[in-house]
């Protein structure tokens, strides 16, 4: 009986001695993979490092309870240099971005801003690999709210988006022709507003005549009655679509 006992004993030792908690060195998994830093009842939980093998990929950060969980910082192993390229810088919540942080796309392309459950949504700064620069809302990865497009041949859009394109009331402005649309919008096509000259002294290929000038009485109510009409009639062909 005290033999049984004692090899219980010993076993119950060797249980607990083998947990996972506290700060440990290198963990290694039979993929491969490794892990160094601090754990909690057998899961990384506090500050680590875990190195995936297979893709040579590298988060050093915060943990909870087995998963990225705080600030930390993925990066990606490039195959020809051998040198580490850093992916994704900022927050992270139950495994996925979350929160603010900074993500790489390429050399020139980065993403600035909120993030929820690894989705660009909130506010934020998207530098795109074609020189066009974006400030505003995201919703779901895309566009949505308000927002200001800066494109690389000195154009520039301000206005509200939905679903990653222009929709609602807008501005564009057309650098090489020195001309200026304030409208509606709808799925990133102008539908109705007013076209004038604005900067034509300085666009590179203005137009032979400049835009004519109004001389109604009240060129702001004529806009009015016609953006009131044009949502209308879109409301109108939206519903019946919706009822067929």
């Amino acid at each position: 009986m005290p033999l049984v006992k004692a090899q219980h004993k010993r076993a119950t030792l060797l249980d607990i001695k083998s947990q996972k908690c506290g700060l440990r060195h290198t963990v290694f998994s039979v993929c491969g993979d490794e892990y160094t830093g601090e754990w909690q009842n057998n899961k990384k939980h506090g500050r680590g490092i875990q190195l995936w093998k297979k893709s040579g990929a590298v988060y050093d950060g915060d943990w909870k309870f087995g998963k990225r969980d705080g600030h930390g910082t993925f990066s990606v192993l490039l195959p020809q240099s051998k040198t580490y390229a850093k992916k994704y810088c900022g927050e992270w919540k139950n495994g996925k971005k979350h929160g603010h942080g900074v993500f790489f796309y390429n050399h020139s392309a980065m993403y600035d801003g909120e993030w929820v459950e690894d989705q660009r949504s909130g506010w934020g700064r998207m530098h795109f690999e074609n020189g066009d620069f974006y400030v505003g809302e995201w919703m779901n990865d895309k566009r949505h709210g308000r927002g200001i497009i800066r494109f690389s041949n000195g154009n520039w859009y301000e206005g509200t988006w939905q679903d990653g394109k222009k929709n609602g009331d807008g501005k564009f402005y057309y650098s090489d022709k020195g001309q200026l649309y304030v409208g509606v919008w709808k799925d990133g096509v102008a539908k109705c507003g007013t076209l004038s000259d604005c900067g034509r002294d300085k666009a590179t290929t203005p137009p032979t005549y400049p835009i004519p000038k109004l001389h109604l009485m009240d060129a702001q109510l004529v806009l009015k009655e016609a953006k009131s009409a044009y949502l209308d009639n879109h409301s109108l062909t939206t519903g019946s679509a919706a009822g067929s």
